[in-house]
């Protein structure tokens, strides 16, 4: 009988150090999908407030080209002279203006460059979603396993 009893308690031990190690993995991977989640939302503010820019510059841009064209017609019907001048001037500096609204690569703050910049930001959310649902799905199958291991000992 005490070989028996023996075996069972080296069993027993055996899993419990199983046990313990899927919840050092548990503990891992729900630490790395709270990491990727906050990643994600991170991702998700940054990509957010690129479009919000974005958006932003696309109105002021066509404010300012809607400007520069109604000036246009009203300098086509000033006679020539300094006014006329004024105004040619200041249409060249609105489409000027709206132009490099279309693209800056200097700052990274042109519609272009944003554009590309929230794409990126979309891409590093979606790819961090998938980490965090992938150590959520880890997190289950450790739970699962030290659920099983326990009932192992029991029965």
């Amino acid at each position: 009988m005490s070989g028996a009893h023996g075996h069972i308690e080296g069993s027993n031990k055996r899993i419990a150090l199983l046990i313990a190690v899927f919840a050092l993995l548990l503990a891992i991977a729900e630490t790395m999908a709270k990491s990727a989640q906050t990643d994600a939302i991170i991702s998700n503010v940054e990509a957010s407030n690129l479009w919000s820019f974005f958006q932003a510059r696309t109105i002021r841009q066509t404010v300012v080209r809607t400007a520069s064209e109604e000036l246009a017609i009203t300098r086509d019907a000033t006679p020539e002279g300094p006014t006329r001048e004024a105004l040619t001037q200041q249409i060249t500096t609105w489409r000027a203006t709206a132009d490099r609204w279309e693209s800056e690569p200097a700052t990274g703050e042109g519609r272009r460059e944003l554009t590309e910049r929230a794409k990126k930001a979309e891409t590093k959310r979606d790819k961090s979603y998938k980490r965090y649902h992938d150590f959520e799905i880890a997190s289950a199958g450790f739970q699962i396993a030290i659920v099983l291991a326990s009932a192992t000992v029991i029965t």
